[in-house]
C-alpha cells in the first residue's frame, strides 16, 4: 500500500511533500506501521489512520506554524502501528510550540502519558515504541528539531547527504561510554544495516543502564556525547539552508548492504526534479525500480522540504520566511 498525502499550503517560501509505503516490491500483506503528520500554515493537518490518508483542520492552530513529522512504530515488539498513531493523535492535540523547553516538556509528558496508557504486552511482556522525528516551523525564528529513535532527518545540498540526528542504537551508546571511536561509530551506524534500536518514543531507553529499560526519554546532548557528535544533539534550534533539500525519513530508505552508496545516488536524482512532490516520488520510484543492493523489505515513509529560493544573496531562513509550496 502507498500513500500520498493531498496538498496542503506551505506558501510561497517552502515546498513540502509527504509519502508512505509499506514498502519496496512489499508482498500485499504488509502491514504498514509507519506514519507521518505534516500541519500546514493554516492548521489543515494530513496524518494516516489504519494505513490510509486522513485529513484534520487542527482547532486554534496560529497561522504561520508548522509541524512536521516521521515515525516508524517498532513491529517487533507488537503493536506498532497503534503506537505510531497513539503518539500522532497526542500531536494533532498538542499545541503549537514556540519553545524548545516547552516541545520537549509536552512531547516527555506524552511520552508518559502513552506509556502508562499502553503498558506491557500480557503474552510477550514487551512495551509498544515508535520513532519520533519532528520538525516546529515557528513563524519568524529557527525551526526546532526533535527527535527519539533511528528515523532520521537529512540535509541534501550539492553531492552531500549530511545527516542532522543521532541513531538511538547499541552503536551510539557504545560510543558515549567510550567504548566506540569516530570511525568505527561512522561505520556501524551509516556504513551497514543494524535493526537494534536502544531507545524510542513510549519503550524507553536502554542508555541510563544497558542492562535494563528505564522509563524516561535519555536526550542525547554534549553532556553525554563524545566530541564528534557535540553538534547533534537530539532537541535543538536550526536554520535550514535555501540552498539545501531537507529529508525526515523512516530506516527502511538505508536497509541495505551498503547504505552509503545508497545514499550517494540521492543528490542527483533529487536535483533533476522540480518540485518536492516529483523528490518524493523519483526516491520512491528509484526504490521499487532500481534499489540499492540487499535491500531488507521494510516501511518507507518521507517527507521532503525544499526552502524556495527568491535570492541567491539570501542568508539562511528562519520560519518566518517558511511557509510555502504544495506537497
Amino acid at each position: 500500500m502507498t500513500t500520498a498525502a493531498p496538498s496542503l499550503d506551505f506558501g510561497p517560501y517552502l515546498d513540502v511533500s509527504v509519502h508512505s509505503s509499506a514498502g519496496a516490491d512489499a508482498p500485499q500483506r504488509l502491514e504498514n506501521q509507519d506514519n507521518y503528520l505534516v500541519i500546514d500554515s493554516a492548521g489543515s493537518a494530513v496524518f494516516l489512520y489504519e494505513q490510509a490518508v486522513q485529513r484534520q483542520q487542527v482547532a486554534g492552530w496560529p497561522g504561520g506554524h508548522m509541524r512536521v513529522a516521521v515515525l516508524d512504530g517498532m513491529g517487533g515488539h507488537g503493536r506498532g502501528r497503534e503506537a505510531a498513531e497513539a503518539v500522532v493523535g497526542g500531536l494533532l492535540d498538542m499545541p503549537a510550540c514556540h519553545t524548545l523547553g516547552e516541545l520537549s516538556a509536552r512531547l516527555d509528558l506524552l511520552h508518559a502519558q502513552l506509556q502508562e496508557e499502553f503498558g506491557c504486552d500480557p503474552v510477550t511482556g514487551k512495551r509498544p515504541g515508535t520513532t519520533l522525528t519532528m520538525l516546529e516551523l515557528r513563524s519568524g525564528k529557527p525551526v526546532l528539531l526533535y527527535h527519539v529513535g533511528d528515523s532520521r532527518l537529512y540535509e541534501i545540498i550539492d553531492t552531500q547527504v549530511i545527516p542532522m540526528t543521532i541513531d538511538h542504537v547499541p552503536a551510539t551508546a557504545f560510543a558515549m561510554g567510550g567504548l566506540l571511536g569516530e570511525h568505527e561509530w561512522w561505520q556501524q551506524v551509516h556504513g551497514e544495516h543494524r535493526c537494534q534500536i536502544s531507545q524510542a518514543f513510549i519503550l524507553g531507553n536502554a542508555f541510563a543502564n544497558p542492562a535494563e529499560l528505564a522509563d524516561g526519554l535519555y536526550e542525547l546532548s554534549p553532556r553525554n556525547l563524545p566530541s564528534y557528535l557535540y553538534h547533534l544533539p537530539d532537541r535543538r534550534a536550526l536554520e535550514l539552508d535555501p540552498h539545501a533539500v531537507y529529508l525526515l525519513a523512516s530506516d527502511g530508505f538505508w536497509a541495505c548492504a551498503d547504505p552509503g552508496a545508497w545514499l550517494a545516488r540521492w543528490p542527483a536524482l533529487f536535483k533533476a526534479q522540480p518540485d518536492a512532490r516529483a523528490m518524493t516520488d523519483a526516491l520512491f520510484a528509484e526504490m521499487s525500480s532500481n534499489p540499492p543492493p540487499e535491500l531488507h523489505i521494510d516501511n518507507l515513509t518521507a517527507i521532503v522540504l525544499r526552502p524556495l529560493v527568491h535570492d541567491d544573496t539570501a542568508a539562511p531562513i528562519a520560519s518566518e520566511q517558511l511557509c510555502g509550496g504544495e506537497p
